[in-house]
């Protein structure tokens, strides 16, 4: 696994992901429509294009398998990342998020993450993230409400 900065051919293996459902189903909070490139482009060119946001595609064998960003929320630097599905339970997610806190030493440091969402929340447990509050907002991917974690790294 490595990480390196983003390229703009990347942005068709995230799309690729991003039409997984089932993947879709695990992050609970997606497009609203997954299948809209043009949102999708939209969404990507803005964070590419912002300057607080540190962004990092994650490699395994040569091969796109997610990325791994930090963006700034009410003032606070959260992480969030997306695994293709047929790179989970390789321990990809866990080194790639273990390189990048690595490299963006800011804290505190927030992630969000479904609360059913075990294999996330066992990730950022390990690295010492904590549930510091929860919420509960409309998940499109769902059609429903779902509870979110607010978890925080000191």
């Amino acid at each position: 696994m490595q990480l390196r900065p983003l390229q703009p051919e990347d942005l068709d293996q995230f799309f690729e992901h991003q039409q997984d459902p089932e993947a879709n189903l695990m992050a609970a909070f997606t497009a609203r429509n997954p299948a809209d490139r043009g949102v999708f482009d939209h969404h990507w060119g803005s964070i590419a294009n912002d300057p607080k946001v540190v962004v990092r595609t994650i490699e395994s064998n040569g091969e796109v398998a997610g990325s791994i960003l930090v963006f700034e929320h009410e003032d606070i630097p959260e992480i969030t990342f997306w695994i293709a599905r047929r790179f989970w339970g390789k321990g990809i997610t866990t080194s790639a998020v273990d390189a990048f806190l690595a490299e963006y030493e800011a804290r505190p440091l927030h992630a969000r993450v479904p609360e059913d969402n075990i294999g996330s929340i066992k990730v950022l447990e390990r690295r010492g993230f904590k549930v510091v509050d929860e919420t509960a907002e409309f998940s499109h991917a769902r059609a429903a409400v779902v509870k979110e974690y607010v978890m925080e790294l000191n």
